[in-house]
């Protein structure tokens, strides 16, 4: 059963087991953020984060021309600096709702991706876009930094060249280029990103939950650090799970020829 509040939609497991899905619905305004859906973005991730029967996760968004075109700037013209500035918590919140999710997120992305829209694509772990998406942090144009982690998460994604030239320029990439660049990891045709992204996420959730969430932990953590540090947080991470229910299982199910069922 569909929850919409505020222009985000949560869907449990409808389409594929164990996935949650979290759109983006605020179709009439391009899926612009405003203070209310970022609120019940936010609050929306906890929730999804803390539910142990989600293994994977989606980040789509409804209507056809956008994914997300970053902060509602019509509401940001009507407020104060003062009132800007009491946003800030909410927006920061909204954003590390996603990036802290300890799923892994992949981002179905069609339209125009800009600005805080971008930020949200880059805070998954994985970007399916269709042939209609058009990446862009075009912050710089209207006196702002980008600020939902786009100066630092498309340094990690793209490298230093690449990701000044999408910050300091502003400037729009199309699924050619975003592809070039490393910015999509899968391309698919216009009109199916949503379907592929849900079966991408199905696979995951198919896979043990405590390795997967042990896996991405360790990629995360490991993310920036030299190599003797990120092997150690590697081992770290194959610990926690090589004693588990799901070890056990998982090697079973192998020898018996079965699909295995996951304690965890």
């Amino acid at each position: 059963m569909d929850e919409t509040t505020d222009g985000v939609t949560l869907r449990r497991g409808e389409s594929v087991g164990h996935v949650a899905e979290i759109v983006l619905d605020r179709p009439e305004a391009l899926n612009a953020l405003s203070t209310a859906m970022a609120r019940r973005l936010g609050a929306v991730c906890a929730e999804v984060a803390a539910d142990r029967s989600v293994r994977a996760v989606v980040l789509s968004a409804a209507g056809e021309k956008a994914f997300c075109v970053g902060a509602d700037l019509k509401e940001r013209n009507a407020m104060t600096d003062a009132e800007i500035l009491e946003q800030r918590p909410v927006f920061r919140a909204a954003f590390g709702g996603v990036l802290g999710l300890p799923q892994p997120v992949v981002a179905a992305v069609h339209g125009y991706a800009l600005g805080g829209g971008c930020e949200f694509a880059l805070s998954c772990d994985l970007i399916v876009a269709d042939e209609t998406a058009v990446f862009g942090l075009p912050e710089v144009g209207v006196g702002l930094v980008p600020g939902g982690g786009g100066t630092q998460l498309a340094t990690r994604r793209l490298g230093p060249g690449r990701a000044a030239d999408l910050v300091l320029t502003g400037r729009r990439l199309g699924i050619d280029e975003a592809e070039a660049y490393g910015l999509v990891d899968r391309r698919v045709p216009a009109g199916t990103v949503r379907e592929e992204a849900l079966a991408i996420a199905g696979v995951i959730a198919g896979n043990s939950p405590a390795a997967v969430r042990a896996a991405k932990r360790a990629m995360r953590q490991g993310d920036g650090t030299g190599l003797d540090a990120a092997l150690d947080i590697e081992e770290n991470a194959w610990r926690t799970v090589v004693t588990s229910a799901d070890r056990r299982e998982g090697i079973a199910a192998f020898n018996e020829k079965r699909k295995p069922v996951w304690p965890s």
